[in-house]
């Protein structure tokens, strides 16, 4: 930090007219040079010397630590006296209190030089304090800028996290602090917008911006690339859609209108309509309702299978099984790790609530059969909470069998499987199998005699063909087993039903 022979002379000649360092000085003010160390850094070769700036405690913020008399030092900082000057072993030697932002906090600029402290040495410490002082109060404003970005960032996520299992209740109380009337609707939509990592905070800005703050703008905790974004009215919604055809590399997945008690279930349909949206043209899509299984259903038929599947989480307490119930919807939808993320919890608790459904139903979410017909379920228990189905008067139970034989879902089912039929790798017979294998790459190649990454091009060419994400999960893959389960090429799962004396008809025969 000390200053150099030839910048020495340099500066001694660009300031021959006294006032050549002052503009130098200001040049630190500037956006792209405000840096409190290169500020000491400069005044120690304008004035010929040794700078360093160090805070009340004694730490080293900026230059040489300078042979100092530690008691002048605390003095200056405590404000006891506001300078302290002072020459010997042939250093003629200044201090110089630094206010910073924070009352309770101050620094002592300090500086050495051979010979002694001329007017315009002097005028140049005067001035280099208050630059100094400038910047620390910059960096100040920054900070708790920062700070306050970051607080409102965790509080838009905590909202999101009570939206998801269901407490729409303490979600309203949260958001009417900082957003007055950003939940006041019963329904609304789920959008996650996908771009890359490092324009996520931009986008993410791009976002509250275009919404106006009417809608609820997340980072996604478990996905660096997504932003999930809550949109209660239809404007917010195009505004979103319209963000993506001016960003390139950038994709939107919306959900059906939904209640906010089923945040989680839009959160997974906007998810499975971004798997389509990378294959359009546009960059968008819409999960579509009225292609999804369970609109082909009888929903009488569906809701009494249901309640039946699912009744033995009723003898729990009210709120053990809405957390049992919304943890399983997202582990169902993704992996424990990004289940975990969203909701706000460890993954060996969502591991731990989920093997406890697991043990009730009497199922194993190893067999993806068996995730997605719990995963239809669900989606049914969580659309008409409160509406039980009418078993009383039902002349026997509907079993699985019967929900997807119907007309309806086989012709579907058909529909949407004999797309694969026109490559001719047999992208539906690996398919099956991989299924039918738990998703296991390594597995399925054993039992087709192929390579695994044969079989994971087979599933990843699949994906654009039947317009769904297989590879990673979710509800895009469960709608593909149940097409398989409804054309009987796949066996039924073991299910809880099965244990209650009406099982269910296996669809072979």
């Amino acid at each position: 930090m000390a200053g150099r022979e030839d910048g020495d002379r340099q500066t001694g000649e660009r300031s021959a007219d006294g006032s050549a360092w002052a503009q130098e000085l200001l040049e630190h003010l500037r956006p792209n040079g405000r840096d409190v160390r290169r500020v000491v850094a400069w005044f120690a070769d304008a004035v010929q010397g040794s700078a360093s700036l160090q805070d009340d405690t004694g730490r080293l913020f900026a230059g040489p630590r300078l042979a100092l008399d530690h008691d002048l030092v605390a003095a200056v900082a405590a404000g006891r006296i506001a300078s302290a000057a002072w020459e010997g072993q042939g250093r003629h030697l200044r201090l110089v209190r630094v206010t910073y932002p924070n009352p309770s906090r101050a620094g002592v600029l300090a500086v050495s030089r051979e010979t002694p402290f001329d007017r315009r040495a002097s005028d140049i410490v005067t001035h280099t304090v208050q630059v100094i002082e400038l910047l620390l109060k910059a960096d100040e404003t920054i900070t708790a800028g920062l700070r306050l970005e970051r607080a409102t960032s965790d509080l838009r996520l905590a909202i999101l996290q009570l939206l998801m299992v269901e407490d729409t209740v303490s979600a309203r109380r949260v958001a009417a602090g900082l957003w007055p009337g950003l939940l006041d609707t019963d329904t609304a939509c789920v959008h996650v917008v996908e771009g890359t990592v490092e324009e996520r905070d931009r986008v993410a800005e791009e976002c509250i911006d275009a919404t106006g703050e009417r809608a609820l703008v997340v980072l996604c905790p478990a996905v660096d690339e997504h932003v999930i974004v809550v949109t209660p009215g239809e404007s917010e919604a195009r505004e979103l859609r319209s963000l993506i055809g001016r960003r390139p590399r950038t994709f939107i997945g919306g959900s059906a209108r939904q209640s906010l008690a089923r945040t989680a279930t839009a959160y997974g349909q906007a998810v499975s309509a971004l798997a389509v949206a990378h294959f359009r043209p546009d960059k968008a899509a819409v999960y579509a309702e009225r292609t999804h299984p369970e609109r082909l259903i009888d929903p009488a038929a569906l809701r009494e299978w249901t309640d039946r599947l699912l009744a033995p989480l009723d003898t729990l307490p009210h709120h053990t099984r809405a957390e049992l119930l919304a943890t399983t919807r997202l582990g169902l939808e993704f992996t424990a790790v990004n289940a975990a993320k969203v909701l706000g919890v460890s993954r060996n608790t969502v591991r731990a609530r989920m093997e406890r459904v697991e043990a009730l139903l009497c199922t194993d979410f190893a067999d993806l059969t068996a995730r997605a017909v719990v995963h239809l379920a669900l989606n049914i228990q969580v659309s008409r909470p409160d509406s039980p189905a009418d078993t009383g008067s039902a002349e026997r139970a509907v079993s699985l069998y019967d929900l997807l034989s119907g007309p309806a879902m086989g012709t579907w089912a058909q529909d949407l499987l004999a797309r694969l039929d026109q490559d001719t790798r047999d992208l539906r017979r690996t398919l099956r199998t991989w299924i039918a294998e738990g998703g296991n790459a390594e597995r399925t190649s054993q039992t087709l005699g192929v390579h695994a990454q044969t079989v994971r091009e087979h599933v990843r060419s699949a994906e654009p063909v039947l317009e769904r994400q297989l590879l990673a999960g979710g509800s895009g893959l469960y709608e593909v087993v149940l097409a398989h389960l409804a054309l009987g090429d796949l066996d039924q799962p073991v299910l809880q039903a099965a244990k209650t004396g009406l099982p269910d008809s296996p669809v072979h025969e």
